[in-house]
């Protein structure tokens, strides 16, 4: 299956399943393929998709995403060769547009499963939720319900914490497969999510979004930043706050090394010394 983009203007033809064969303006940073995709295109293009009941894979990108594909080639192969990578750090943001691409903007996780939910009550879409504990689900389902009451969550499970048995597996995607389920959210972490998707495409019937802390923020079980922080690049400063002893080796150790090794690939791209590029597994 090849992958597909779109353009940052979308035709009004772009309700139509066909309407997602458009090239979006995308580039590599660290190697990793960030795609300048937008609320809108992304959630128009997702619906498309799930109304085909396409198997796809979304992927929302961080620092921390980015910094995984530069120490492991496998995961920075499976994240090239997402359906589409959105930029959910401003960092990735600023990075697009330092290279050339000045139509990039955020595609946050949380905002982006909102803006989705609003179309998919349009549309009559099901949705699925995959991860987090039962009692996140749980508050999940009813935050959902509460805010879009027509939305159908027609598939809910909390996997445990630890790799499915091939049974489990097997039990999982026979359950997809026969649910009208055409959007799964899939809420793990990062590398978890993304592996995840990348192993279940062709096999779920579904577009897969990983969205990560998406379901702690809907749920209401975690605080989201200010505003004015996550405009500025700063939400990792509030979450860092919030959950110090979960998340100060990931900001502490990862953001200090992604501003040294971007400022170099922007070095050698300001002296017209191209980047290496990762070819994807499926051809764009």
């Amino acid at each position: 299956m090849s992958r597909r983009r779109v353009s940052e203007h979308l035709p009004p033809e772009l309700s139509e399943p066909f309407g997602v064969d458009r090239i979006l303006p995308s580039h590599h940073i660290l190697g990793m393929r960030v795609d300048a995709t937008s609320y809108d295109d992304a959630t128009c293009r997702i619906v498309g998709w799930a109304r085909g009941r396409e198997s796809r894979y979304v992927c929302v990108a961080s620092v921390n995403n980015v910094m995984q594909s530069c120490d492991a080639p496998a995961f920075r192969r499976l994240m090239n060769d997402a359906d589409l990578v959105t930029p959910d750090g401003m960092p990735l943001v600023w990075g697009l547009r330092s290279l050339g691409v000045p139509s990039a903007s955020r595609v946050r996780g949380t905002n982006l499963v909102t803006a989705l939910c609003d179309r998919l009550c349009e549309e009559g879409v099901p949705v699925g939720l995959y991860g987090g504990s039962s009692q996140v689900l749980e508050d999940l389902e009813a935050a959902l319900k509460a805010r879009w009451p027509s939305l159908h969550v027609a598939y809910a499970w909390s996997p445990p914490f630890r790799p499915l048995t091939d049974a489990e597996d097997e039990m999982v995607v026979a359950t997809l497969a026969a649910s009208p389920v055409r959007v799964l959210l899939v809420g793990l972490s990062t590398p978890t999510q993304d592996e995840w998707m990348a192993s279940h495409r062709g096999r779920i019937p579904a577009v897969m979004l990983g969205v990560g802390a998406a379901f702690d923020f809907l749920s209401g079980r975690k605080r989201q930043a200010p505003g004015f922080m996550q405009r500025a690049g700063m939400e990792w400063l509030f979450r860092l706050a919030t959950e110090p002893r979960r998340l100060w080796r990931r900001y502490l150790s990862q953001n200090p090394r992604f501003l040294v090794l971007f400022g170099l690939q922007l070095v050698r791209a300001r002296l017209g010394q191209r980047p290496r590029r990762e070819q994807p597994l499926h051809g764009s």
